[in-house]
């Protein structure tokens, strides 16, 4: 019985990730506006009503496509740490293999940080994936001291102490605030090339993502 159980769990997982992989490639032709589990289901040769036994939503399928989304490119950035040499080298690495992943998968990419998908309200599953990359960041400034000057208000200082706290991390207010400014400069310099907003000044954007990698790390005070 116990094997039976097992091969059918195992049948499942299978199924499961090929809803997934279908649902990644519609992606790419209809958007996650368009995502629907009636054509998946279609592309699969599954009845409509069977799909349901595995999402019973379209939004519970685009919360696992964004929470396998973030994993991805959480992982992409947390191997693309070497774990040892110089900070700055390794922050670099980081914004170098975040960016890598983002232009190898741009459809998944925009389903995390393109624009908003009508009427679906992300979870809380997708906090703790979606903070994979600034938290390895984070690892990379954990034993260095920082050194960053400048006053912030305090509603502000309020957050970036609550925030410090949560990250475990040595740091002032001001230090707080400019790791996450440098963290929405990485996504924003990921998508302005991803979704066209260099052409015609910057493009291709490698030595300007490259240039603004360094002065983000000069930002934090590496």
């Amino acid at each position: 019985m116990t094997a039976t159980r097992t091969a059918r769990e195992r049948a499942r997982a299978e199924l499961t990730q090929e809803i997934k992989d279908e649902a990644r490639r519609q992606l790419a032709e209809v958007g996650a506006q368009g995502l629907s589990l009636r054509a998946v289901a279609r592309e699969l040769g599954m009845v409509s009503s069977a799909i349901y036994r595995y999402f019973p939503s379209r939004d519970r399928l685009l919360t696992e496509l964004i929470v396998d989304a973030y994993n991805a490119i959480g992982e992409a950035a947390e191997k693309a740490d070497p774990g040892e040499g110089e900070p700055r080298d390794r922050w670099l690495a980081i914004w170098q293999g975040t960016r890598d992943w983002a232009r190898a998968h741009p459809h998944e990419y925009a389903l995390i940080y393109g624009s908003p998908i009508p009427g679906y309200a992300a979870p809380q599953d997708t906090v703790v994936p979606a903070s994979r990359v600034a938290l390895a960041l984070v690892k990379v400034l954990t034993h260095t001291e920082l050194r960053a000057e400048g006053e912030v208000p305090p509603e502000l200082r309020a957050q970036a102490a609550a925030l410090t706290k949560a990250l475990g991390i040595v740091a002032g207010p001001e230090t707080v605030a400019r790791l996450l400014m440098a963290w929405t400069q990485l996504f924003g310099a990921i998508s302005f090339d991803l979704f066209g907003q260099y052409v015609g000044s910057v493009d291709p954007a490698d030595a300007f993502f490259a240039h603004s990698a360094k002065r983000m790390a000069e930002f934090v005070g590496l």
